[in-house]
């Protein structure tokens, strides 16, 4: 965490890190906010925050409104201090976000392609393949304070480990990153940084419990408990998919049979279709399949696009599926809000009906009232969002 921190330095550099801390939230505060903060004097705060407009990482960004006399200023976080970039690695490529010193999205790249394998070397390769990219659009490495990465399956940020991508057990790939990129990294699991994007910088921002479900080739879950990340005790939290509802005899990836994920995923979506297609039922894809062609996930969600039939019943099992799910969800932690987002939140309207309709047969009428179902606002920009936000997060509460 030290490169950010060498920067802030001299006799005041603890207040001057709590002060940061308190801004990050992105509000505007006066100095007599700071005094009370800092629990000190007004004459100290007004030399501290001099210090931190010179130093470039405070801006005047109003004044504060007033009865009667002279309105004082606001003081928030300079946008030019520096960037925030998040990175999402999916299984054939990663997207990067990058974010301004208050969080502001100012670069977002989709489908950059890369796949990443278990293998020190193509992490690095991954790493030069951010830094060359960032590059091209002109952020300046320099400006960069830290960054953040997710990954599929199970992720422990604490330790740096990721077991979808593991290095070895004397080294987390959060070292490894911070090596190739020269900077603090931290590591997460995608669906929890997507519901972290999602509560900082989408559908809502107020204290509460949000669950948010990942529907891409798995199915993970993100928790907003009571407004703070869920990680669990292991940082494993938020394995719905591996849940054992389903009695359908299929076997998941995880070599379990039944769980939620073989009948409510984009894998799930694939081989309904493939049974589909093999009974003979007529779609538009099926002069592809008599011709032996892959079908792949994308495939099938542009079949949904073009109404076709065999692909939209296959997307309303799913949500049917999803929603039984979600019902339990909902009479479990009795939740503000649920949020659907993944690859197949883009088959909303075949996907939400079946889902509701579930979700109203099965939760409890009391708790469903109170919670509100929606689709994520961030969309494809969720996991690189929330992987940025959540590196500033991280690194400032070291400083408060």
């Amino acid at each position: 965490m030290g490169h950010f921190l060498q920067h802030i330095h001299g006799r005041y550099a603890g207040e001057k890190k709590k002060i940061l801390a308190l801004c990050m939230d992105g509000a505007g505060y006066s100095v007599a906010d700071f005094t009370q903060h800092l629990d000190t004097s007004i004459p100290k705060v007004t030399r501290i925050v001099n210090e931190m407009i010179h130093e470039g990482y405070l801006t005047e960004i109003g004044k504060q409104e007033s009865a009667t006399g002279r309105r004082p200023s606001l003081y928030g976080l300079n946008p030019d201090a520096g960037y925030f970039v998040g990175i999402d690695v999916g299984h054939h490529s990663i997207s990067i976000a990058v974010t301004d010193f208050p969080g502001r999205l100012v670069h977002f790249a989709d489908v950059i392609p890369f796949q990443l394998k278990n293998q020190e070397e193509s992490v690095k390769q991954m790493c030069q393949l951010v830094l060359q990219h960032l590059s091209s659009e002109d952020i300046d490495q320099d400006k960069v304070r830290a960054y953040g990465v997710n990954f599929t399956g199970r992720v422990n940020h604490s330790t740096g480990y990721s077991y979808s991508y593991f290095i070895s057990e004397e080294k987390p790939i959060r070292n490894v990153l911070e090596e190739c990129l020269g900077k603090s990294v931290s590591v997460e699991n995608d669906s929890r940084a997507m519901a972290y994007g999602e509560y900082m910088n989408g559908l809502t921002n107020e204290e509460g419990t949000i669950l948010f479900l990942n529907v891409g080739w798995g199915l993970g879950m993100g928790m907003i408990l009571d407004g703070k990340l869920f990680t669990g005790k292991s940082g494993f939290s938020g394995e719905i998919g591996h849940f054992p509802l389903l009695d359908n005899n299929q076997y998941c990836r995880c070599g379990k049979i039944g769980c939620l994920e073989t009948g409510a995923s984009g894998s799930a979506l694939q081989r309904l279709m493939m049974e589909k297609l093999k009974e003979g039922r007529p779609s538009i894809l099926s002069a592809a399949f008599k011709e032996g062609k892959e079908l792949t996930l994308e495939n099938i969600l542009d079949a949904t696009q073009q109404e076709d039939v065999a692909a939209i019943e296959c997307i309303e099992e799913i949500g049917s599926t999803l929603g039984r799910a979600i019902a339990g969800l909902i009479n479990l932690f009795n939740p503000d809000m649920v949020i659907i987002g993944g690859r197949l939140s883009s088959t909303e309207r075949y996907l939400m009906p079946p889902l509701r309709s579930a979700v109203n047969k099965y939760s409890l009428n009391l708790v469903n009232n109170d919670t509100v179902i929606k689709l994520s606002r961030l969309g494809k920009e969720a996991g690189a969002i929330g992987a940025s936000l959540l590196s500033k997060a991280r690194l400032v509460s070291e400083w408060a």
